[in-house]
């Protein structure tokens, strides 16, 4: 918000040409799609704080939602590549259905995409889905930057911005809330990391 008042302060001190006006326009563009992602994220992270008693939870095929949100986020990033693959035959719906509520996990799978093909440089993510006995198992990979094993300890913590700021724009806070969604879900969320290899997150969800 200080970037944008600053930006709009400059330009009421005198006339600019269309093409500054262009270039200032873009600028604070950026910065209020910046503000928007903060508020959002801070906005869910306080959702996923509220006690489970309070979250509406319905039955759902995390299939179906993997594919909804490789849509969502394919519209306003044509150029990502996401992969979903299933390594073994689903013989029963159940297997691949939680009791869940749909939003949040939605804003889970989405930071954990997104995160996959920003920090690639192939802009490409793959979501391997399996099961066991009791849980469903979502493998979410890229052959990105990787995370430094001083990093991989911080990533959970919010706010926290490793090595990576260097490479992509963020805020610290889509990990956070990813595991905080996980755990309200009765999950768990693990991660291994090669520094310039890539990273692997998976999810692991109790079906029905």
């Amino acid at each position: 918000m200080a970037a944008i008042i600053g930006e709009l302060e400059i330009a009421a001190k005198k006339d600019r040409t269309n093409a500054e006006y262009e270039q200032m326009n873009h600028l604070l563009l950026h910065d209020a799609r910046r503000v928007v992602r903060l508020s959002n994220g801070l906005l869910d992270l306080a959702r996923a704080s509220y006690d489970q008693a309070e979250i509406a939870f319905k039955e759902m095929r995390l299939d179906e939602l993997l594919l909804d949100t490789r849509q969502a986020i394919l519209k306003g990033n044509p150029d990502y590549g996401i992969n979903i693959i299933f390594e073994r035959e689903i013989e029963d719906d159940d297997y691949i259905s939680v009791k869940g509520n749909e939003y949040l996990l939605k804003v889970a799978f989405t930071n954990l995409i997104e995160n996959g093909c920003k920090f690639s440089a192939d802009h490409q993510s793959a979501i391997a889905i399996s099961f066991h006995a009791r849980n469903t198992i979502l493998r979410f990979s890229d052959n990105g930057i990787g995370i430094s094993p001083e990093d991989i300890t911080q990533i959970f913590t919010p706010f926290y911005r490793g090595a990576n700021r260097n490479y992509a724009e963020g805020h610290g806070i889509g990990l956070p809330l990813t595991n905080k969604i996980i755990h309200l879900h009765q999950g768990t969320l693990a991660v291994s990391s090669r520094v310039n290899e890539g990273t692997t997150f998976t999810v692991e969800l109790p079906h029905l």
